[in-house]
């Protein structure tokens, strides 16, 4: 396999690893969330769930294993009521930008424009939960440097 392949490999696993984790911290956000907010967490879940099946089926078709699940991740934070579950899910919303903007710089064709495309959608949705829009949204070195959004899968 070629250095570029692997390297785009690579990043659509990390996407995967990464939406497993925003399924998981969905998951809590869903539990805990307030009524009024509800909706937008259970279309968030759904969002996130139909980008991990694709991301599988994207892994498959390059004749890899699929990176699985892990049977549970580690929180960033305590998440003991709906205001903390809000900030889970933006924080979610950030971590999946920083990864999608990975698989961007690692891809071409149309993988590249769906891989743009989730990065927008991830950084719509930090800004809905209630954080400030940035420029450049997922790339951590554009980022203020007390926006800590890594780009890792960890919920």
């Amino acid at each position: 396999m070629s250095e570029a392949k692997d390297r785009e490999l690579r990043a659509l696993q990390g996407a995967l690893a990464a939406e497993h984790a925003a399924v998981y911290g969905y998951g809590v956000v869903g539990g805990l969330i307030a009524d009024d907010r509800r909706a937008d967490a259970r279309a968030a879940y759904d969002a996130h769930r139909a980008r991990r099946d694709a991301l599988v089926r994207e892994v498959k078709d390059t004749g890899a294993d699929p990176v699985a699940a892990a049977a549970g991740y580690a929180l960033p934070f305590q998440v003991p009521d709906s205001p903390a579950a809000v900030r889970l899910a933006k924080e979610l919303e950030s971590r999946l930008a920083g990864v999608y903007a990975d698989l961007v710089r690692a891809s071409g064709g149309e993988r590249r424009r769906a891989a743009a495309e989730a990065l927008r959608e991830a950084a719509v949705r930090a800004v809905r939960w209630g954080g400030e829009s940035v420029a450049f949204p997922g790339l951590a070195e554009r980022a203020e440097p007390s926006s800590g959004a890594p780009s890792t899968p960890a919920v």
